[in-house]
């Protein structure tokens, strides 16, 4: 049942960064690739059906973790109250750069709020890989199940190293950059003319940043952990999902030159859910990593719920997800399509 909990809520995240990884992809080029007005409310009429929508998988994510791992939620949310705090201010500025652009009609509030949508796009995609890389690095963990993290020290990997160093900086950079990818083939898709064209251009240069930055991402990760090597030689099956990875990668490179739009989207999707699927499996079934002492990490065993709560937590989740796809399937449904520019909103 642990297992089934852990499996559940990398899935969320995973699914997460998919679709609020577009919105947060089309807030970072924003004011790179649109040139007029229109361009941008353009670009901000792809993402505004959708976006606060899509942040549901972040909020059903926080919460499944303080249902089923209660002793991860109390250690990580306290240890990491810092960045969370950064993470909630930032996603306040953003959500007020779309919807509040609307409401003003001079031209210097616009580009007031085309900026804080894009700076705090920007930050959140990078803030969202240091996450990351604190859990596969390793925090330090103390034996009452606490901790503190400065936001740096030294730079370097230590076992009282801060939230930033080299390592964790590189993972930022990497989901940067394959946010900003996903973003511009989701621009690519929902739009016509220039504004797509010069989206996919970007995509295909992306493309190879992204390829450079996971190859030395992925070298460090397995210098730094051997052990994370180790599973995936134990369990061969793991390779699923970095092949998943590899075949989002293949696709984007096949399909975006052709133009076939649809198709390297899901291919950037894959690339996403692949690359997270192999992390959670390459950790698991550590939840939080001690960087002090091996024996003081949080695990799906001694971190979990009780077995019963468990249980009935999986019935209502499983009723709570069929009412989250079904309002998923109708709004990707009614919003399908190209962008047509109008003269309300944004």
């Amino acid at each position: 049942m642990t297992t089934l909990w852990f499996a559940l809520i990398a899935l969320m995240i995973a699914l997460y960064a998919i679709f609020d990884g577009f919105d947060l992809g089309a807030g970072i080029l924003h004011l790179f690739i649109a040139k007029t007005e229109d361009e941008r409310r353009t670009i901000l009429q792809t993402i505004g059906p959708v976006w606060d929508g899509n942040e549901v998988w972040l909020i059903a994510a926080g919460g499944t973790i303080f249902f089923a791992f209660p002793t991860l939620y109390a250690s990580s949310f306290s240890g990491f109250y810092l960045p969370l705090m950064l993470v909630l201010w930032l996603l306040i500025l953003r959500g007020t750069g779309i919807e509040f652009r609307k409401h003003l009609s001079a031209q210097i509030w616009h580009h007031f709020f085309d900026v804080m949508f894009s700076l705090s796009s920007i930050l959140l995609s990078i803030v969202f890989g240091e996450a990351l890389g604190n859990v596969v690095r390793g925090v330090p963990l103390r034996v009452d199940g606490y901790f503190f993290e400065a936001f740096w020290t030294t730079f370097t990997i230590t076992p009282n190293s801060g939230i930033l160093d080299w390592y964790t900086v590189l993972l930022g950079l990497v989901s940067l950059a394959t946010l900003a990818n996903h973003g511009a083939h989701f621009i690519t898709l929902k739009t016509t003319g220039e504004l797509a064209r010069r989206a996919r251009n970007i995509s295909t240069r992306l493309v190879w940043v992204i390829i450079a930055l996971s190859t030395i991402a992925a070298s460090a990760t397995f210098a730094i952990h051997p052990q994370i090597a180790a599973r995936f030689s134990d369990a061969p099956i793991g390779w699923i999902f970095i092949l998943l990875g590899l075949g989002g990668i293949g696709g984007m490179l096949y399909y975006t030159p052709r133009k076939q739009d649809l198709a390297a989207f899901f291919s950037s999707a894959f690339f996403i859910g692949g690359m997270l699927a192999s992390t959670a499996f390459g950790v698991y079934p550590i939840l939080l990593r001690s960087s002090i002492d091996e024996s003081f990490n949080l695990t799906i065993q001694n971190s979990a719920a009780s077995n019963y709560g468990l249980g009935v937590g999986i019935i209502w989740w499983s009723i709570g997800m069929l009412f989250v796809t079904a309002y998923f399937v109708f709004i990707y449904r009614k919003f399908k399509g190209k962008v047509k520019l109008s003269e309300e909103g944004y």
